[in-house]
């Protein structure tokens, strides 16, 4: 019997205050990347990098709380409260919004002519560059979990 016990599933909760933790530290890490991105493209003036970190920030806490929100409200009323699961929703969600940003739309927003002839190349860029952005983000989820989750008493 006691080992039935604990096999038992470990549950986790959270409070407000520790989900706005994790907001405010998940828009500061998505901060970073956009940072490592502008040295990557050659920026180095620090009032551009740091203007672009804070404008990162406010741009990813602004799509955390309206995209990626909702679905992990739904994840955590279901009980999918682990950080696997809130690693593949942030991974998902970053795959989706930027595949759909660079196929217009997943081919539903009309394209140039030109760009016909290339679009199986459009498609695998997408889906390439996209994954590497989607690995950002489900490490970026899964430290708002560590930081908003915990076991539950």
């Amino acid at each position: 019997m006691k080992e039935r016990a604990t096999q038992a599933a470990q549950r986790y909760d959270t409070s407000i205050d520790r989900a706005g933790l994790a907001l405010g530290a998940g828009s500061a890490f998505a901060g970073l990347i956009v940072l490592a991105l502008l040295v990557l493209g050659g920026k180095r003036d620090p009032l551009s990098l740091m203007g672009g970190w804070l404008i990162g920030s406010l741009i990813a806490g602004i799509a955390i709380t309206a995209v990626g929100g909702p679905l992990w409200l739904v994840m955590h009323v279901a009980g999918l409260r682990r950080a696997h699961h809130a690693a593949l929703v942030g991974a998902v969600t970053a795959l989706a919004i930027f595949v759909g940003a660079q196929t217009y739309g997943f081919g539903l927003f009309e394209m140039p002519p030109m760009d016909n002839r290339a679009l199986l190349f459009r498609w695998i860029s997408a889906v390439a560059s996209s994954g590497i952005l989607a690995l950002f983000a489900a490490g970026t989820a899964a430290l708002m979990w560590r930081i908003a989750y915990r076991p539950e008493a």
